[in-house]
């Protein structure tokens, strides 16, 4: 077996995994569900909606904290969760072969692995699972596992399903220092913009909920009352989605050198150009909004969906039907 063999299978592998933990988080969901429900159970066998209570379910913690409104959710904290663990444990496992699968198509092409649509996008999925490992090292966001697994497993399937190509040498323009620098920024910044899209779509429905003011027992999406509020998860897709705005204005500096060295100008009004600048201005008026104009909310958590869907339709759309000197989608 050759490299770039062993770099599919192991691509291929770390989907699978992927896929697993998406089951995994999506049953911890299912459980989260269940323990709200029995919470709820028991404040209506109390009578009252404000009475923090304990109990056990099913060997597992659950406490019941006092709603914040009279008419909000309770929030329910979950202790300890296998299902949760084990989802965690597999998208460790996932990410250590999708490593390998990208360090092996490296050294097949004996290049950096993102020089067509195929690379980039195993390339862009690895760092945005590694970002959500890392973040969560400092802040619990093991909650978002089940929509960015779901992200990951989606745009593998496609890349290796549609856009996959063989190895290949680069085309003279991509012969350069910047192809490391320039993409390699562009994808960690894709990393923590996809944190900050899951964190905001979060937001909404948490919004929603909080607005409605429901009982837990009528609450259609209970596990939504385990999740954070809609004013913390705000806050972390703001500060998240900051990163990755930094990384993206960085994206268009260094892609601006670029041009200017391959073909004497820093910027030609070309169609991925156009779309890398429209992303930015989006997320420009998402933090200046939010921060001067008091755009707190639904508003800035939809300016945030907006973004990271340009985001994606910059990286499949742009690249694969749009002509000009930036198409190294390879198909």
């Amino acid at each position: 077996m050759d490299l770039n063999s062993f770099s599919l299978l192991s691509l291929w592998s770390a989907t699978a995994l992927y896929a697993l933990a998406l089951i995994a988080f999506a049953l911890d969901l299912a459980r989260r569900s269940a323990e709200v429900k029995q919470a709820a159970d028991a404040e209506a066998l109390e009578g009252t909606g404000s009475l923090a209570t304990e109990q056990a379910a099913g060997g597992v913690a659950v406490k019941v904290r006092p709603p914040k409104k009279a008419t909000g959710a309770a929030a329910v904290t979950a202790k300890r969760s296998p299902s949760l663990r084990s989802a965690m444990a597999l998208t460790v496992l996932g990410f250590l072969l999708h490593v390998a699968a990208d360090v092996t198509r490296g050294l097949a092409a004996g290049r950096v692995p993102w020089a067509n649509l195929y690379e980039f996008v195993m390339t862009g999925t690895m760092l945005v699972i590694a970002v959500f490992l890392v973040v969560n090292i400092k802040v619990d966001l093991r909650y978002l596992g089940t929509f960015i697994t779901g992200l990951v497993v989606s745009l593998l399937c496609m890349a290796t399903i549609n856009f996959y190509v063989a190895v290949a040498p680069l085309p003279p323009a991509l012969q350069s220092a910047w192809l490391v620098i320039h993409v390699f920024v562009a994808t960690t910044a894709m990393g923590f913009l996809a944190l900050g899209c899951a964190l905001s779509v979060l937001q909404l429905l948490q919004a929603r909920t909080e607005a409605r003011g429901t009982s837990l027992a009528n609450m259609k999406l209970k596990f939504m009352a385990t999740f954070p509020s809609a004013e913390r998860l705000e806050n972390l897709a703001y500060r998240t989605i900051i990163v990755g705005f930094v990384l993206w204005t960085f994206t268009l500096i260094f892609g601006s050198i670029w041009a200017e060295a391959a073909w004497g100008r820093y910027w030609g009004w070309d169609t991925k150009e156009v779309w890398t600048f429209i992303i930015w201005v989006i997320y420009a008026g998402y933090i200046h909004a939010r921060a001067t104009r008091g755009w707190r909310g639904t508003r800035s958590s939809w300016l945030a969906v907006i973004g990271f869907a340009a985001v994606i339709f910059n990286f499949t759309v742009v690249n694969i039907f749009f002509k000009g000197l930036h198409s190294y989608s390879g198909l």
